[in-house]
């Protein structure tokens, strides 16, 4: 994941773990995203790759 934008290190955190435990497109579109949080695009970008 590349991530050039204020706030980074929120969406790399929850990037690595994701990577960490093997988290599939579909777990991670399931996740509980806060609105409004940076890292609610993560779950956003899940939701959009999976159709």
């Amino acid at each position: 994941m590349h991530v050039l934008v204020e706030g980074a290190a929120d969406l790399m955190g929850e990037a690595a773990l994701a990577v960490r435990l093997g988290t599939t497109v579909d777990e991670l579109a399931e996740a509980i995203h806060p609105h409004p949080t940076l890292t609610e695009a993560l779950g956003l970008a899940a939701l959009a790759a999976r159709g």
